[in-house]
């Protein structure tokens, strides 16, 4: 959610946009105007739905290993599953949720509770302005997962947003990103050109069929101020349910040869998703 979806109404009068589905496992599912937005399993944390999700969560195992806590921004909120899933994963873990539709957090949080003794506060406030407020090195990681209208927010894409993102992650912290696009992935390129002007290494996680131009899809994006340890991403995404490739460096570089990052002057939201059953092209 981002500050696009702020309104003047009091939280209790929009909770009518919300909803939730549980399944016979004791999964809870978040709708938002119908659609499923996040997936919550209270009893196993770990239990991560959506594949991005999963991916995000191998790339953390991979970087910053279970068990130390570490200090966690997250762009986004929803029903909070990946804030969970480091409390479970890392206990004593502070984390910070930029979630500005503060309805939406009472309603989760009173539907799905957070689990005893966790560190997590939310703010209600949109990512861009939430994360200028942030202190340099504040983080070791931050997580951008928003989305409005079924696409991420222009302006949570631009190299000012990137470059300020680098002044609050800590030296050698990561930067990931949740990102949605068309086969050939040419504005995910361009989010790219300006995550590598930012933090100096970039690296792309998502399935097979996405990176390889299959079919519309998610597609994580991984940053950092060090070298990407590679070969160890590619371990751990190795045991996803989800068959998922990894660009690495020397690959992106090449794919973002000749494109310019998305600025404030030009930016844009991402692409949404066409009608179901035209995911795919071939």
């Amino acid at each position: 959610m981002t500050r696009h979806e702020e309104r003047a109404t009091p939280p209790e009068a929009d909770t009518e946009r919300f909803g939730f589905s549980r399944d016979e496992h004791g999964g809870v599912t978040l709708l938002i105007g119908g659609h499923p937005q996040s997936y919550v399993d209270v009893a196993d944390p770990e239990h991560l739905v959506f594949e991005y999700m999963a991916q995000i969560a191998a790339v953390l195992d991979a970087l910053a290993p279970r068990p130390h806590p570490i200090g966690v921004t997250h762009v986004g909120g929803a029903a909070l599953t990946l804030p969970r899933w480091v409390h479970h994963t890392r206990p004593g873990s502070p984390q910070i949720v930029l979630e500005p539709d503060a309805a939406l957090t009472e309603v989760v949080r009173r539907e799905v509770p957070l689990p005893r003794g966790h560190r997590i506060r939310v703010r209600p406030v949109d990512g861009r302005s939430g994360l200028t407020a942030l202190k340099p090195g504040s983080a070791d990681v931050i997580i951008i997962d928003a989305y409005a209208d079924g696409a991420v927010p222009a302006e949570l894409q631009t190299l000012e947003f990137l470059r300020d993102g680098a002044r609050v992650v800590r030296d050698g912290g990561l930067w990931l990103m949740n990102l949605a696009d068309e086969p050939g992935l040419r504005h995910v390129l361009r989010v790219a050109a300006g995550a590598r002007d930012a933090f100096g290494h970039v690296s792309l996680v998502g399935m097979h069929e996405v990176l390889k131009g299959r079919r519309f899809g998610n597609v994580v994006l991984v940053a950092s101020g060090a070298p990407l340890d590679i070969d160890e991403i590619r371990r751990h995404v190795a045991r996803l349910a989800v068959p998922t490739g990894v660009w690495d460096e020397r690959e992106v570089t090449r794919r973002i040869s000749g494109r310019s990052a998305i600025t404030d002057v030009d930016a844009v939201p991402s692409p949404t998703a066409p009608e179901a059953g035209r995911w795919r092209v071939r």
